[in-house]
């Protein structure tokens, strides 16, 4: 058998890697701060500040230290965060008031968000039940079923209150069939049209979510999320979410978690024209901090093929508690 015959000396595809400052000219996945949002936990106080012990680096705070860290945070071009609420002791019940209560964690930390930094600043808010109900579920429990449409008002509620609080943008991740239609039928019957909706429409009952339920005390305590949650094994059902989604107004749509689900993403990416998410979730994050701290693995180079990979998928957002030390550490 003879030997191949070596490539034409024209096709040398190494030729556009041989340098920095070339290869920046010609890559094709490009990162920068602008496409990044940071997730925090909300304490329904002032000044506590509370580590999540499965997430190094990730704290539950109250406003004053939220104020500071966002601050921080824009020094560095960092501009979009995602809140999620944390209910008040013995504030918890059945159909999850304390996520629809005007005084609750997160449309005090939006309002105190926007009066420090304005338009500077884009402030999305998580929308669902499950931190503030007694059971854990997204939705209204009975019977040991969660019940789709009896959960849509209380969902649109808590989306009204937290625009009203400032919010440029509602993220709905209950995945109650029909909660986006509900909740732009809320907003706009409030007079709340600039108000955007980020909807979770991929969202897959994942393993991964295990160091965000201890960060938002927010597990179900009883059954789990599958008969909400996707299926882990489909990926033609993410392509009929998203579409839902699209059709009842979601502004932008979101895949979670991401680095298991690149496929999905480029999937999804293939349907829409809408902007799309990824969701660097909880768990993919402490297993980088878990692996980086044993010196195993480079967390900066890995942070950033982790991110690269999602954005060459298809995301235009990348959602990553990340977020912080790869900006200020110019990781990225």
């Amino acid at each position: 058998m003879s030997e191949p015959s070596p490539a034409h000396p024209a096709s040398r595809p190494r030729r556009l890697r041989r340098g920095r400052v070339l290869r920046e000219l010609v890559s094709e996945t490009r990162l920068d701060a602008s496409r990044l949002i940071m997730p925090h936990f909300v304490l329904p106080d002032e000044r506590g500040e509370e580590p999540v012990a499965s997430m190094p680096g990730i704290a539950r705070t109250g406003t004053e230290p939220l104020l500071r860290a966002v601050g921080a945070d824009l020094e560095h071009g960092l501009r979009s965060v995602l809140l999620f609420g944390l209910a008040r002791d013995g504030r918890k019940d059945a159909r999850g008031s304390e996520a629809r209560d005007p005084s609750g964690a997160v449309p005090r930390a939006v309002a105190a968000l926007k009066r420090e930094f304005g338009a500077d600043l884009l402030v999305i808010t998580d929308v669902c039940l499950c931190a503030a109900t007694d059971h854990g579920h997204c939705g209204v429990l009975e019977e040991g079923v969660v019940r789709n449409d009896e959960s849509l008002p209380l969902l649109a509620e808590a989306a009204v209150v937290h625009a009203e609080a400032g919010a440029d943008m509602v993220a709905p991740s209950d995945m109650m069939d029909g909660r986006v239609g509900a909740l732009r039928t809320a907003l706009d019957g409030r007079g709340l049209v600039e108000t955007g909706i980020l909807s979770y429409a991929v969202k897959y009952a994942s393993a991964y979510y295990g160091p965000f339920r201890d960060a938002a005390n927010s597990a179900p305590g009883s059954g789990d999320r599958k008969s909400y949650q996707m299926d882990t094994r489909n990926a033609r059902e993410a392509e009929r979410e998203a579409l839902l989604d699209e059709a009842e107004g979601a502004d932008v749509l979101m895949v979670k978690p991401a680095l298991a689900y690149l496929d999905v993403l480029h999937r999804v990416r293939e349907v829409t024209r809408l902007p799309l998410a990824a969701y660097n979730v909880s768990g993919e994050y402490a297993a980088v901090k878990a692996a980086s701290e044993r010196g195993w693995l480079d967390e900066p180079a890995l942070v950033r093929e982790n991110l690269t990979a999602m954005a060459r998928a298809g995301a235009d957002v990348i959602l990553t508690y990340h977020a912080r030390e790869a900006v200020a550490g110019g990781w990225l």
